[in-house]
């Protein structure tokens, strides 16, 4: 019995499929979670940055079509 464990366990072991995977999976974590907490951290600013591009560009939008 506790052979068969054993055995079990070092099979476990020496399998490696689905490693790459898990680091694939660290990288993008790595990654997106420092991202995440920027975006958040600055979400305030963010906001108030694209409202104000979003009217120049309205702004400029409205100038060109209003000129012959």
């Amino acid at each position: 019995m506790l052979k068969a464990i054993k055995k079990t366990f070092g099979a476990l072991h020496r399998d490696e499929r689905g490693a790459d995977m898990v680091e694939y999976i660290l990288i993008v974590a790595a990654i997106a979670l420092p991202l995440l907490g920027v975006i958040i951290w600055f979400y305030d600013d963010i906001k108030q940055w694209i409202l104000e591009q979003t009217e120049e560009i309205k702004t400029d939008v409205e100038d060109a079509s209003s000129t012959p």
